[in-house]
């Protein structure tokens, strides 16, 4: 046994990892009485202060429904990405419609999901610190849902002395490489590793997964299909080649939002990593879909950001109260509903810009837009709530519970 997971090292790291979820989670016990903005409930969300994140709970419903209806009959579950709205309770609403379970990108975040009543949760991520490696095995000591993602030999090893020490058999998958950002070499090597995780007491191997980013935002259908199938054969080949090995092969996820419909094709596949599905944005609305070319639309935009208007001195420009620390991102341009003729630009860390040519409307100072974000998934960690509309009136105050939880 290494030295760095001896039995003692484990139970002094587990006392304080123990000692620090005590303050985590009476902090976030109380966390939604300190930030959650109750006299918000019932108002209109034109009446929000802002910059105000928002989410159409009628649209977010019908996303997360339509990714099932759009699978049903292929064999292929779902297994959405907590990254994405980094809230248990829209993880709650995923799983009530049928999903597998979620994945989260950092330990910090499968903390979240499993000490708030979510069960199923796959790191999609190494952990290969001391401490990381403790304080998951402590989560899987807590919580039997839990599984980890491994890569290298080392990191297996590691696991297996962290799971001996805590007396545990931990569950873990194979990241495969796709897109050389993370993950073993497919073929040979990723076969190798997968039998050294079967070897190993305290380890189970459970299958793999394999997530090609770079193809989810190709733009246009065809070209898209093509490209993710092509970069999948060498996986699928590794699939085979465990599969023949006589390895339990219960796990092969991939995919997400841009190739969801692409992926239940993938012989083997068990699941699709959507994320950014149950709200979408403007970087995935313009690839396109199976059934338009041009929009991406299997998916209604149910997220939006309230934005007032600040000086409207300068003809055909204005300014908003939010930029960069509302946005995060500002290529794509974030979309102004109603008024596609702006050209919005946040590039300030506290002012948006519109320039135009022609409007709908005359704006006065104090007037409120919404505004469709460049990319979801990082808007929402930069706000402690995310306010839930049916119609225009707010009916909800969801707390981003895993706001900040990058580690």
């Amino acid at each position: 046994m290494s030295n760095s997971f001896s039995r003692r090292n484990f139970l002094q790291a587990s006392a304080l990892a123990g000692a620090g979820t005590l303050l985590t989670s009476s902090l976030e016990a109380k966390s939604p009485d300190m930030i959650l903005d109750k006299n918000s409930i019932g108002k209109s969300k034109w009446d929000l202060d802002t910059p105000a994140l928002v989410v159409d709970l009628d649209k977010m419903d019908q996303n997360i429904k339509a990714v099932h209806t759009r699978l049903q009959g292929t064999g292929v579950g779902v297994r959405p990405h907590v990254k994405t709205h980094k809230s248990p309770a829209i993880a709650k609403m995923q799983i009530a419609a049928g999903a597998l379970g979620v994945c989260a990108a950092k330990l910090g975040e499968a903390e979240v999901m499993l000490e708030n009543g979510i069960k199923n949760v796959m790191m999609t991520t190494v952990n290969v610190s001391a401490p990381k490696i403790m304080k998951a095995m402590g989560l899987r000591k807590k919580h039997k849902g839990f599984i980890q993602a491994v890569d290298n030999p080392q990191n297996i090893q590691d696991l297996q002395d962290a799971a001996k020490a805590a007396g545990i058999r931990a569950e873990v998958v194979l990241d495969i490489d796709v897109i050389r950002r993370s993950g073993v070499a497919p073929g040979q090597p990723a076969l190798a590793l997968a039998q050294m995780i079967d070897k190993m007491p305290n380890l189970k191997f459970c299958g793999i997964l394999a997530y090609d980013g770079a193809v989810q935002h190709v733009v246009g259908f065809k070209k898209r299909q093509a490209q993710a199938l092509k970069t999948f054969e060498p996986v699928v080949k590794t699939y085979d080649m465990m599969k023949a090995a006589g390895l339990n092969m219960e796990i092969f996820s991939g995919g997400g939002t841009g190739t969801y419909d692409i992926m239940s094709v993938v012989p083997g596949l068990t699941d699709v990593q959507v994320g950014s599905y149950v709200f979408m944005d403007r970087q995935y609305m313009e690839i396109g879909g199976a059934n338009n070319e041009t929009v991406f639309d299997d998916f209604a935009p149910s997220l939006t950001v309230m934005s007032t208007i600040l000086n409207n001195y300068h003809p055909g420009r204005l300014t908003t109260d939010s930029g960069a620390k509302a946005f995060t991102l500002n290529k794509p341009t974030p979309f102004v509903l109603g008024e596609p003729d702006f050209i919005y630009n946040a590039g300030s860390d506290e002012f948006g810009t519109i320039t135009f040519e022609k409007s709908n409307k005359s704006y006065k100072v104090g007037d409120k837009l919404e505004i469709i974000a460049p990319h979801c998934d990082p808007i929402v960690n930069l706000y402690d709530v995310i306010y839930g509309t049916r119609g225009d009136k707010v009916v909800s105050v969801i707390p981003v519970l895993a706001r900040g939880k990058s580690q």
